[in-house]
């Protein structure tokens, strides 16, 4: 790495193997393909016909790439229904490169066995516990349950209760960082109640604060309190990851538009990425049903008529994932 820029050797992780990090062109960083709610696929009423789940996702993953877009980032983590051999077949078949990730969170979707019931209370797994895992899963393969390892994550992803950080999450979130470390991989984190706090948690492993994305910052709670413009200030990447949802959760897309011209304005685009959270299908529970295109479709020419300049967009849509992303 020169200057930030990745040389000719640089690559990033996806489930075909590892690409040229020149060649993900568009990216969309914080997405859902196929998204279980744990236990759901149990159920006696919930459909899992994969040929119609393989259809639904080509064809939103086809929509995509018509728009423009090549690299779908796939931030669910394990045990929300991560289908590796799925997830190879459809970029095959769509042509756009697909980055699955490891890590897990927030605690409400774990379940017991990742605390330690010997102790009383039960206290959380320690974090080099959670960084074995996780970094097994980057340098030896992606597990497919119970039958065999696939190809290596490309992204630590870990969540926390938007209330605030349990002592659970703050362990995934240093084994995460410590993973990171190991195997220069990125860690994304879905801030809960003090991205601040939560940022210094990840940094305080030694972590580099350019290898660390901060995903929700377009909470309503988050751009009221200047904390985008905040974290960006670290040297860690903004993620704005619900573009096209407006509830009384998170911002508008005005909002939103507003924002990423504040921060390029600020000396700070070179920290922003986008995405919708969207979900290609979601099973046992809503999903956000909002295409992967929106970004592009949608809020792209918003953010032309707001002012931002074309290679502003370029290097938001394309250089800044395809840095955070590169592995090393």
């Amino acid at each position: 790495m020169t200057d930030g820029q990745p040389d000719g050797s640089a690559t990033v992780e996806t489930v075909l193997g590892p690409v040229p990090a020149d060649d993900l062109g568009v990216v969309s960083v914080h997405e859902a393909l196929l998204s279980v709610f744990p236990g759901a696929e149990y159920a006696f009423d919930v459909d899992m016909d994969r040929s119609e789940i393989f259809r639904t996702l080509a064809h939103r993953l086809m929509d995509f790439h018509d728009h423009g877009g090549r690299t779908i980032v796939d931030s669910t983590g394990m045990f929300h229904g991560r289908d590796l051999r799925l997830y190879e077949t459809l970029s095959r078949s769509t042509g756009v490169h697909i980055i699955a990730s490891t890590g897990m969170g927030p605690e409400e979707m774990l379940g017991g066995y990742f605390l330690t019931p010997q102790t009383n209370p039960p206290t959380p797994w320690p974090a080099e516990r959670f960084a074995d895992l996780f970094t097994r899963e980057v340098t030896e393969g992606m597990v497919v349950p119970r039958l065999e390892r696939r190809g290596p994550a490309g992204l630590v992803t870990v969540a926390a209760h938007p209330e605030g950080m349990t002592a659970t999450e703050e362990s995934l979130l240093r084994g995460a960082a410590r993973t990171s470390l190991t195997t220069g991989v990125p860690t994304s984190l879905r801030y809960g109640g003090d991205a601040l706090r939560e940022l210094d948690i990840a940094l305080d492993q030694g972590l580099a604060a350019d290898r660390l994305v901060v995903g929700g910052l377009d909470r309503k709670d988050a751009v009221a309190a200047g904390v985008p413009l905040a974290v960006a200030r670290c040297g860690t990447y903004v993620a704005l990851d619900h573009v096209g949802l407006e509830d009384d959760t998170h911002v508008t897309d005005r909002e939103r538009a507003a924002l990423v011209v504040d921060l390029v304005e600020a000396g700070l685009g070179d920290r922003i990425l986008l995405s919708s959270n969207a979900t290609g299908k979601a099973v046992g529970h809503p999903g956000n049903d909002l295409a992967y295109s929106h970004v592009l479709s949608t809020f792209v020419p918003l953010l032309r008529a707001s002012g931002l300049h074309d290679e502003d967009i370029e290097r938001v849509l394309v250089a800044n994932p395809r840095d955070l992303l590169t592995r090393r």
